[in-house]
């Protein structure tokens, strides 16, 4: 089954590269260090010793897994450290954050060669797979080359174990290479179960997203652009992580509450960069008045967006929220971190798509702070109830906070069963 995977992914890697190549016409980073997804790059001094692998896709992963690294950068300073990802925006992050205290390299296509190639060059002992990213090559090379998998922080939507069962052989193949699977609930692990894991392999550690820090450093900052955004005590709105066709449903939303509402900011923050043009054109032709935060300064009376296109900073944007709604959710597209907006006692709103965190929307769902609504029809009128309700606001923004901080505690879970593969290793 793997054989007959890896012949159908050879053909279609032209078509993978001029897709890399049509994507890149909006973001450059696409093209750029091609070859390392070939898995050619100057590799690791034969001297070092074996390498500790951290794969993380993108942004949303870098960002979970960074108190994880920084833990294991402290705990194993003389073994290096290797992060991959596959998108140019996980790669900036994982640049910021990490500067050259980390290997970075993108990670290598899921095809014998470039695997074999990318595991010669950094000799890990073990890989740390963020969430459930299963590639059938990578896992079995992996093993191959003598490396422990650990698939940290697992989750596994009824939809995508559906899928899964699809290709039974070859999803028992890859659960059969991994170690140890830490799940983020007993749902996920029950699921994984059920597709034939090893009841033996498998570890509920909790969701260590819920391990979210807001440092001293970054509250003095959502302070400072708080009070700039509010100014004259104008509600600031943010639209995080929004997909294509559902700023056209916040924009009129938020049309009807600025005409009920008078007085409103609304930070819009695409999930995509290569959306930034594309979004504040729409803002514009809807004739709203639009700064862009990459522009720099601050919002004035006269501006009624201010367009997220910045990296990096949406968890800093919604440390200045009244009300934070996520896309992902209103259309179809499984949702988005909610949790980072609780995490600042933000009252949150979605669309009834959340599959990708179905535990956490449940959970705050269940304590009063997260509304999640039946279909987009009803945004308007729920926003406009929370802006209107000071006191609700107050309780919802105190169950989220409550509700993160008891379950703190997933990232030392996981981070002691790095150690024991390690010691294993």
């Amino acid at each position: 089954m793997r054989l007959l995977y890896s012949a159908l992914y050879c053909c279609l890697l032209p078509v993978l590269v001029l897709r890399m190549l049509w994507r890149s016409r909006r973001a450059p980073g696409y093209r750029q260090r091609l070859p390392e997804r070939f898995g050619f790059f100057p590799g690791l001094s034969p001297d070092a010793a074996r390498a500790v692998w951290v794969h993380a896709v993108s942004v949303g992963e870098t960002l979970a897994a960074a108190p994880l690294v920084e833990s294991l950068l402290r705990q194993f300073p003389d073994c290096p450290l290797v992060v991959t990802t596959t998108t140019p925006t996980g790669s900036e992050r994982v640049r910021v954050l990490f500067g050259d205290r980390v290997m970075h390299v993108y990670a290598p296509w899921d095809l014998p060669g470039p695997l074999r190639r990318f595991l010669r060059r950094t000799r890990p002992r073990l890989l740390v797979i963020m969430e459930t990213e299963l590639w059938p090559n990578m896992l079995h090379e992996t093993r191959a080359a003598g490396c422990d998998i650990l698939l940290a922080n697992a989750r596994l939507s009824e939809r995508s174990a559906r899928g899964y069962a699809r290709v039974a052989g070859l999803t028992r193949q890859m659960l059969g290479n991994i170690n140890t699977l830490a799940c983020q609930s007993q749902a996920d692990s029950e699921r994984f179960l059920t597709l034939g894991a090893s009841p033996a392999r498998l570890e509920v550690t909790g969701n260590i997203k819920f391990d979210l820090i807001l440092d001293d450093a970054l509250r003095a900052r959502a302070a400072q652009l708080r009070q700039a955004f509010a100014a004259g005590g104008r509600p600031v709105l943010v639209a995080a992580s929004t997909h294509p066709g559902e700023e056209e449903l916040i924009l009129s939303a938020y049309r009807r509450i600025r005409q009920m509402h008078g007085e409103c900011l609304l930070v819009l923050v695409p999930r995509h960069p290569e959306r930034f043009d594309e979004v504040s054109s729409l803002c514009g032709r809807r004739g709203w008045q639009v700064l862009r935060r990459s522009a720099g300064g601050d919002p004035t009376a006269v501006d009624d967006i201010l367009l997220g296109d910045t990296m990096g900073e949406l968890l800093l944007l919604l440390g200045t929220a009244t009300v934070a709604v996520f896309g992902g959710s209103l259309l179809g597209h499984g949702g988005h971190n909610v949790l980072e907006a609780a995490a600042w006692g933000v009252p949150v709103v979605t669309g009834p798509h959340m599959e990708n965190f179905a535990a956490v929307s449940e959970m705050l769902g269940g304590a009063g702070a997260l509304v999640r609504l039946d279909g987009p029809a009803r945004l308007e009128s729920c926003l406009l109830e929370l802006l209107q309700d000071p006191e609700r606001r107050r309780r919802m923004g105190a169950a989220g906070m409550r509700v993160v901080a008891d379950n703190r505690g997933a990232s030392a879970r996981l981070l002691a069963l790095i150690s024991q593969r390690l010691a294993g290793a």
